[in-house]
């Protein structure tokens, strides 16, 4: 039987290490969430960032911006933010609307605050494996599969999807953790054949039944990062549930690695407060 790798319990564990964290130095990290629009989906992201945050000790701010906010207002916000000692993080909730260039508004978090890591200054840092904020959807994975004991080191690591914020990076991470890693994507020839020879597969490309049954071999991890709805409209991932039951653990959807994302934001957020969590398994 598959192992359920529980995003939820892990996501916990991390919980429970931050507020040790916080209570215990006695400083109070403070989030800045800025939200433009009223996006269905990231108003609930934004709401339950919030709520993990006061359940850590997190002071988290929320802004909440018109979606025909210019892009100039918002930039002029989050440089306000970038430079306010009391601030300790800055998130900007994305998408953004389709006439803010998002390159722009991220460029002016500072790198130190960048809690998503996804500024030039912190990205190209996690290229020389220099990890000051590790990407939340990585880093939760990455976590995950720790928290479990699933081994990296010297396995073959396949990612379908070339997202900035989910494949690229995990590339990267995945390589820093002694992975053998191929990226594929919407051009790559024999995509089951190639997820075929994976140990670790990983992927984030929000298409359901992308990922079939026959991709998969004994004994492989499969880490569903998707978000999909079925034609019942019930919360999917990129993989054909028959897929998990060929693998030997597979995340599940929702409930896998969604709840992981939160909590690397949470401890992004301490990190960016000067403190230190050690998450020892």
């Amino acid at each position: 039987m598959s192992l359920i790798l529980d995003g939820n319990h892990a996501a916990s564990a991390i919980k429970h290490k931050v507020r040790e964290a916080i209570a215990e130095s006695g400083t109070q990290p403070r989030l800045a969430v800025v939200l433009v629009g009223h996006d269905p989906a990231s108003k609930i992201y934004v709401r339950n960032k919030a709520k993990d945050c006061e359940q850590c000790g997190i002071d988290s701010v929320t802004y909440v911006l018109p979606e025909d906010t210019s892009e100039e207002k918002l930039v002029e916000l989050i440089r306000s933010l970038s430079n306010d000692d009391s601030v300790h993080g800055i998130l900007v909730q994305l998408p953004l609307p389709k006439h803010i260039n998002k390159d722009h508004v991220i460029s002016a978090i500072k790198p130190e605050k960048d809690v998503d890591g996804f500024t030039k200054a912190n990205t190209m840092a996690m290229l020389d494996g220099k990890f000051r904020f590790v990407p939340c959807t990585p880093g939760g994975i990455i976590e995950l599969m720790r928290f479990y004991k699933i081994p990296i080191v010297g396995r073959h690591c396949v990612i379908v999807g070339r997202s900035d914020i989910v494949g690229k990076p995990m590339a990267t991470i995945a390589l820093w953790n002694n992975a053998t890693t191929t990226i594929c994507h919407s051009h790559t020839r024999n995509l089951g054949g190639i997820c075929k020879s994976a140990d670790i597969l990983i992927s984030a490309t929000g298409r359901k039944n992308l990922i079939k049954p026959e991709f998969i071999k004994p004994n492989t991890t499969i880490i569903d990062v998707g978000m999909n709805r079925d034609k019942d409209g019930k919360l999917c991932g990129d993989c054909n549930p028959e897929a998990y039951e060929r693998s030997s653990a597979y995340t599940p959807v929702p409930g896998g690695v969604g709840p992981m994302t939160r909590a690397m934001l949470l401890l992004n957020a301490v990190t960016a407060a000067g403190l230190k969590v050690r998450l020892d398994w």
